[in-house]
């Protein structure tokens, strides 16, 4: 039997809890690589009390998307512009299918 753990930041895929160094070593990137794409913006993960940036399962994922792109070769500035894109494409996808939800009812 597994013990009640509701709650738990491990479980939450928005829990700021992963370090620099742990997400450079997951990902096998450069630490400034990381501190970086803060500074452009590009992915904003929260601070601690001491101004430590911290990572989500969330952030991971999206530091993994741009490490390919840059990987093939696209500037920061072309990622930015490509996940900007991408989000306005989900949002009007959403939208989209509440439409047709709405016509079909």
């Amino acid at each position: 039997m597994q013990p009640d753990t509701p709650g738990l930041p491990i479980d939450d895929t928005y829990a700021p809890i992963y370090t620099v160094g742990q997400v450079s070593s997951m990902l096998g990137v450069q630490p400034a690589f990381l501190r970086r794409l803060d500074v452009e913006c590009l992915v904003s993960p929260c601070r601690s009390e001491g101004g430590q940036r911290r990572y989500s399962r969330a952030e991971i994922g999206l530091v993994r998307r741009v490490s390919e792109l840059a990987g093939e070769g696209m500037t920061l500035a072309g990622i930015k512009r490509i996940l900007m894109l991408e989000e306005q494409l989900r949002r009007t996808t959403a939208e989209l299918e509440q439409l047709r939800s709405q016509l079909e009812s």
